[in-house]
């Protein structure tokens, strides 16, 4: 039998001991004090996740891709920030990949028996090509999910950098990676509910990292999402807003640009700034490894 006794994510909570008499107010009042926790928990760990970034930018930069394992909760949290990239940051949605135990169907419904399996996420790696320049990042609560465990085993004899990402100190699973990211969030308001702290802790943790990375590879300028894709109406007005804003030109102008650069952000952008054509923005924009601002320094009498 498995014991879970130790594991701070099964403990009680002993200033929850009452949750099923409190009032509706007093579950709210005492869920917003606990996740407060949570930022604290992570405010801890933050040289680790300076480290995972730094690897996923390396992993990005040399042709490999950032890729999260995970089951239940966990696996459904990775999956999340994987299927955001594409719209977010105009990447192809192969460069950020959510395996999640069970597959598809277990977004949205338990598979049982998935997570237990100790060949299951190998076959999946092996079956999206795993190689080396990838990075792969495990998640488990509780961090000792076989899942997990045997999937990030795999990856670094693949010679993969790897992340455990847990919420127990020492776990399964951080002692398989090369990084163990592990912040204490205490013991849940819910005994066990690891959706809860846990999983607020893992959602903030790979909101750093993939945004991180992301601004590691040039799709941010300022702070604004300068590779966005135009996929529907509010992002046809929101990429002529980033371009406005960016230099600081009108509508008509912004609109003109995006044309020209068949809808492009980053190279309308530049194109304004540096008063080119699009051509020649994408050309700066190329040879900047797509940096918005090393393009703008660079001497336009090259191209």
């Amino acid at each position: 039998m498995i014991d879970l006794s130790k594991l701070t994510t099964e403990m009680r909570n002993p200033d929850t001991m009452n949750l099923d008499q409190m009032t509706p107010f007093e579950i709210a009042s005492i869920m917003n004090h606990e996740d407060g926790n949570v930022v604290s928990a992570i405010k801890e760990i933050l040289p680790s996740v300076d480290q995972a970034i730094t690897w996923a930018t390396e992993s990005l930069k040399s042709g490999g891709r950032i890729i999260y394992i995970g089951a239940g909760t966990s696996g459904r949290l990775g999956v999340l920030d994987a299927v955001e990239c594409p719209p977010t940051f105009g990447v192809p949605k192969e460069l950020v990949v959510g395996l999640i135990a069970g597959g598809d169907q277990a977004f949205v419904e338990a598979v049982e028996g998935a997570e237990d399996s100790k060949t299951l996420c190998e076959e999946e790696l092996k079956g999206i090509g795993l190689r080396k320049e990838d990075i792969v990042i495990g998640l488990a609560a509780s961090g000792r999910t076989p899942y997990v465990i045997y999937g990030l085993r795999f990856a670094g004899h693949m010679g993969c950098k790897t992340v455990a990402i847990a919420c127990n100190q020492d776990s399964d699973i951080g002692r398989e990676a090369l990084l163990a990211i592990e912040p204490l969030t205490g013991p849940e308001v819910l005994t066990g509910s690891t959706r809860l702290k846990a999983g607020t802790a893992q959602k903030m943790i790979l909101n750093m990292i993939s945004t991180g990375s992301m601004i590691g590879v040039g799709k941010v300028y300022e702070n604004l999402m300068v590779d966005v894709k135009q996929s529907n109406e509010k992002l046809v007005v929101r990429s002529q807003n980033i371009v406005m804003t960016a230099t600081e030109c009108s509508r008509e102008k912004a609109k003109e640009a995006l044309e020209q650069s068949d809808g492009h952000v980053k190279t309308a952008i530049l194109m304004i700034l540096a008063e080119c054509g699009a051509a020649t923005a994408r050309e700066m924009i190329v040879e900047a490894g797509g940096n918005i601002r090393k393009a703008f320094s660079i001497d336009r009498k090259e191209f």
